[in-house]
C-alpha cells in the first residue's frame, strides 16, 4: 500500500457540525525515519471532546488545525518499525487520528494484548472513556456504599462505566438518558437502579421519584437542564465530577437555575481532563481490564464501517444516536 486515506478538518463549524466541515484525502505513505514506526489503524474512536477542538477558541488543549488530520484515539497493528521498542505485529493504542495509517515516534503509545480483551475495548471501557469514569468516581466523587450517584448520558461509553463501577461499590445509581430504549438498556443490562428519560418531558419529577434520598454524587456529562435537575436533588456536601458539557458544544448558552445550590448545599464541583492524570492510568486500566475479563463490567459499541463514515458517525454521536462507545472500523 503506497497511499492511505485520512480525514482533515476543512472548515470550522458555527453551530452544528455537518459533513461539509470535513474532507477525505488520499496521501502517500511516508518513509520511516530512525526511531519511527508505521501503524495500520484497525479502529478509530469518536468522542464528544472532538467538537470542542474544532473551535478556534481558548481551551485546555490547542484547537484542531485546519487542513490537518482530525485528532482521535486509535488502536492498530505495527506494520513497519525502525523503533527499538516496537516490532511489526505489535498492537498499540495511539492518537493516530481519523486516518487509515499513522506514523509515530513511540511517544504515548500503549502496547495492547488483544487476547486479554477485544481490541476495540481498548478505545472504550479499557481506554480513555473507562479511565474517565474510573477517575471521576474514585478521585472526585469518592462515593461510599449506600450513597446515591446520578449519571447523565448514562448509556454512553463513559456513563455506562461510571454506573457499573458505582454499583460495584455498593451505591444506588440513577442514570439519565434519552429514550426508553437507552433507559431500558441502562437498567436491565447495566444494572442501574433507575434511569430517567429526559425526553419524556417530566425530567424533574421523574428524577425526584428516582432519588427519594437525594443525590450524593453527580457525574455530569451533559450540562444544561439535565445538570440543573440533578443539582435540585443534591444533599448537603454532595460532590460533582464535571466531565462534559455536551449541551453547549454547538456554542449555545447553557442556562442554569440552581447555581445557588452550589453554595446552599456546600457542594464540591470539580472539572477534570483525564489525560492530565496519567499517573492513575496503570492502576485504573488494570482494574478495568480485570473487570471486563471477569464479565463484571459490560459494554456496548456502535460501530460505523470505513473511514468515510466517520463524519456522519460523529454527527450522530453529538446528537445521541449511539449506544455505548462510538467507533469506526477501519480494517
Amino acid at each position: 500500500m503506497n497511499t492511505y486515506q485520512r480525514i482533515v478538518l476543512a472548515a470550522r463549524p458555527q453551530g452544528e457540525v455537518t459533513p461539509h466541515h470535513f474532507r477525505l484525502e488520499t496521501v502517500p505513505v511516508p518513509d520511516l525515519a530512525e526511531g519511527q514506526l508505521l501503524i495500520r489503524n484497525h479502529y478509530l474512536s469518536l468522542d464528544p471532546y472532538m467538537r470542542g477542538r474544532m473551535n478556534d477558541a481558548r481551551s485546555y488543549a490547542a484547537p484542531q488545525a485546519l487542513g490537518e488530520t482530525m485528532i482521535g484515539g486509535t488502536v492498530g497493528e505495527v506494520v513497519a518499525s525502525r523503533h527499538p521498542s516496537f516490532a511489526a505485529g505489535d498492537f498499540v493504542a495511539a492518537m493516530g487520528g481519523w486516518a487509515e495509517m499513522a506514523v509515530s515516534d513511540g511517544t504515548g503509545l500503549r502496547r495492547l494484548d488483544p487476547a486479554a480483551v477485544p481490541l476495540s475495548a481498548y478505545l472504550g471501557v479499557v481506554g480513555m472513556p473507562g479511565m474517565t469514569a474510573w477517575y471521576g468516581l474514585n478521585r472526585i466523587l469518592e462515593t461510599q456504599a449506600g450513597q446515591t450517584v446520578c449519571v447523565s448520558a448514562a448509556s454512553g461509553a463513559v456513563g455506562s462505566a461510571v454506573g457499573q463501577l458505582a454499583k460495584l461499590r455498593g451505591c444506588r445509581v440513577v442514570g439519565i438518558a434519552g429514550g426508553p430504549e437507552k433507559c431500558g438498556y441502562v437498567v436491565r443490562e447495566l444494572g442501574f437502579d433507575a434511569c430517567v428519560d429526559y425526553r419524556a418531558g417530566n425530567l424533574r419529577a421523574d428524577l425526584k421519584a428516582a432519588t427519594p434520598d437525594g443525590i450524593d454524587g453527580i457525574f455530569e456529562n451533559v450540562g444544561g437542564e439535565v445538570f440543573d435537575a440533578a443539582l435540585a436533588r443534591t444533599n448537603p456536601f454532595a460532590r460533582v465530577a464535571l466531565c462534559g458539557m455536551i449541551a453547549g458544544y454547538d456554542g449555545a448558552d447553557i442556562p442554569m437555575r440552581n447555581v445557588r445550590l452550589l453554595l446552599a448545599n456546600r457542594i464540591t464541583l470539580r472539572g477534570f481532563i483525564v489525560t492530565e492524570h496519567l499517573d492513575d492510568w496503570p492502576a485504573g486500566l488494570a482494574e478495568l481490564g480485570a473487570l471486563v475479563a471477569a464479565g463484571q463490567l459490560k459494554y456496548r459499541e456502535t460501530v460505523a464501517q470505513g473511514l468515510a463514515s466517520a463524519p456522519d458517525a460523529f454527527i450522530g454521536l453529538l446528537k445521541g444516536r449511539n449506544v455505548g462507545k462510538q467507533l469506526v472500523k477501519l480494517v
